[in-house]
C-alpha cells in the first residue's frame, strides 16, 4: 500500500489503527465521527465553492496560492493532524508546488474555529520520509 495522510496521521494517533487501515481493515468508515467530519467537509466546500483536490494518493481540502488548508472537526490530536498536513506539504512540494499549511479545528459545539500555521522545513521533510519508510515496515508487519 502506498502511504497516504491518513496513514501518517494514524502513525501518530494509534499505531493499531495505522497497521488495520494500511491493510485495508477499516473499522472506522461508518463510526459517528467519520460522519460529522465529512459533513463538515462538505459544507464547508459548498460555502466556499472550492472542491476537494485529489493529487496521487492524497486528498486536499483546500489550496490557494498561499496555503494548503486541511480542516479537522476537532482538537483532539492536533500532533496527528499537524504530522498529516506537513506530509501533503511534502508531497506537494514533490510537484514543484511550495505552500504553507493551514490546520482549521472546527469544533462542532463552538462557534470560534482555531487555525494553526505549520512550514515544512528540510529537518521535517527529512523525518517525514523516515517516517513513510516505517509505515511501510508496519503495514508489511516486519
Amino acid at each position: 500500500m502506498k502511504v497516504n495522510g491518513t496513514l501518517v496521521n494514524y502513525y501518530f494517533h494509534c499505531k493499531r489503527q495505522c497497521y488495520l487501515h494500511g491493510n485495508r481493515l477499516n473499522l472506522e468508515d461508518e463510526s459517528e465521527n467519520v460522519k460529522i467530519g465529512k459533513a463538515i467537509h462538505e459544507e464547508k466546500c459548498d460555502k466556499e465553492r472550492n472542491r476537494e483536490i485529489t493529487i496521487d494518493n492524497i486528498k486536499l481540502d483546500k489550496l490557494t496560492t498561499k496555503y494548503l488548508t486541511e480542516t479537522k472537526k476537532s482538537d483532539a490530536d492536533i500532533e496527528a493532524a499537524k504530522w498529516q498536513l506537513l506530509y501533503y506539504l511534502k508531497i506537494l512540494k514533490s510537484k514543484g508546488i511550495i505552500r504553507k499549511g493551514k490546520l482549521e479545528i472546527v469544533e462542532k459545539n463552538k462557534q470560534n474555529k482555531s487555525i494553526i500555521i505549520v512550514n515544512l522545513t528540510d529537518e521535517i521533510e527529512q523525518r517525514l520520509n523516515m517516517i513513510e519508510k516505517e509505515i511501510i515496515k508496519l503495514i508489511d508487519g516486519n
